[in-house]
């Protein structure tokens, strides 16, 4: 199929140029020629518009696109093409994707070098690879090109990623730096078995493919520092302990909990938990809960609602688990009536709910609480995403636990 479209494709080119060439170059020679100036701009023009509002469409599903590792298909703004109409041309024609919107005069010939030249100009590509689930590996990259959401939205530096999971022998290993070397991607991979890990090094070296070593350094490390050497087997290997463990039992024991105790449920339950959110409704009390607790944590979380008494038990359980969350009032307004309309709710209905003065008392009575209770962060969530909030309370939770008391600019976070 890839030669079919390379040849098909590159019988396109030699057509357009004697329409479309003769035309401009009659236009540069003599201006004065009605014919020759007004017969070809309706044909480039509509085609380069395209080309060039391209760019500029669906910026946030491109960047999500980026995230979740899906090929970009589409042409780029500042890549380098011919001048010429007949490009433009080609460009527009082919709606597959992006492997020939970068063709050249001089890349004609239709060879399949010149097509893998064509794929790695329109998006570079990078390979993942483990030997477990690829967790580590993936989360890694994209730690990574989160340093370069400026130019990946814009399209000016496409990536592709893709990860191969499971890889646990160097004959499969070596089939994906072939690969890798016939596309021209980056090989980033995370292998315990050492022997593989430097097979590996050795082929990316020979055959030229850029390759980068997650865990090899930092399990080097560590084993120093312990003085202990490591056991080179993958996570989910025979001779490791079973995926089934004390660990696994314990998160999803914390994950009913957590399900449980939500918005205020059981509160003779809270002194069970190891965290306790409260806030007003929609700070994210219920995301975060079952966050922390895919993380292994108990989480109750109790909604503080205006002229409604909180339940006891919050006020006598330890009060260094409890946290605290507020939000911007108009955020938050903005928030309640997605929610109302989404509960369908028309503009009609009116409700205290959403109502800006009532957001503004809760918030208000939210935080004379908080100050009774002076031991509890106030954390605030506007902007933040769950992750960042998580973090921060388990920041909070650990530095406590531990004793580890860092200086704080104020009170909240």
């Amino acid at each position: 199929m890839i030669s079919t479209s390379t040849l098909s494709l590159s019988n396109i080119p030699p057509t357009p140029p004697p329409a479309t060439a003769p035309p401009f170059s009659d236009q540069r020679s003599n201006p004065s020629s009605p014919t020759a100036s007004s017969d070809p701009p309706p044909s480039p023009e509509p085609q380069s518009r395209r080309v060039r509002l391209s760019p500029q469409l669906n910026r946030w599903s491109r960047a999500r696109a980026v995230r979740s590792g899906r090929r970009l298909s589409r042409p780029i703004e500042r890549m380098t093409v011919s001048d010429s109409p007949s490009s433009f041309a080609s460009d527009t024609s082919n709606g597959s994707g992006s492997e020939v919107q970068t063709l050249s005069p001089s890349s004609e010939g239709g060879g399949d070098g010149d097509r893998l030249t064509d794929v790695r100009g329109s998006a570079k590509s990078v390979f993942m690879v483990s030997d477990g689930t690829g967790w580590t590996v993936e989360h890694s990259v994209n730690a990574a090109l989160g340093q370069f959401e400026h130019c990946l939205v814009d399209r000016v530096c496409p990536v592709s990623t893709h990860l191969f999971s499971g890889i646990d022998d160097v004959d499969r290993m070596m089939e994906i730096i072939a690969q890798a070397a016939k596309e021209g991607a980056m090989v980033v991979y995370t292998l315990a078995d050492p022997s593989i890990a430097e097979a590996a090094r050795q082929a990316c070296e020979l055959w030229g493919v850029t390759s980068l070593d997650v865990l090899s350094p930092i399990t080097e490390a560590i084993a120093a520092h312990l003085g202990v050497s490591p056991s080179g087997l993958p996570r989910w290997a025979p001779g490791r302990n079973s995926s089934l463990g004390e660990e696994y039992f314990r998160r999803i024991e914390a994950i009913e909990f957590t399900i449980k105790q939500d918005d205020g449920a059981l509160p003779q339950n809270l002194h069970k938990a190891d965290l306790v959110l409260a806030g007003v409704s929609r700070t994210g009390k219920t995301p975060l809960s079952i966050y922390l607790a895919q993380k292994g944590y108990r989480v109750a979380n109790v909604p503080i609602v205006m002229n409604v008494d909180l339940p006891k038990a919050l006020f006598e359980v330890d009060p260094e688990k409890v946290f605290a969350l507020t939000i911007n009032p108009i955020v938050l307004q903005t928030i309640r009536r997605a929610r109302a309309k989404s509960l369908g709710f028309d503009d009609t209905v009116r409700s205290n709910y959403s109502e800006m003065e009532y957001v503004k008392e809760e918030l208000e009575f939210a935080s004379k609480i908080f100050q009774q209770n002076p031991i509890w962060p106030v954390i605030e969530v506007t902007a933040k995403a769950i992750e960042e909030t998580a973090a921060i309370v388990l920041r909070l939770y650990h530095d406590r636990k531990n004793r580890c008391s860092m200086p704080r600019i104020s009170k909240r976070y």
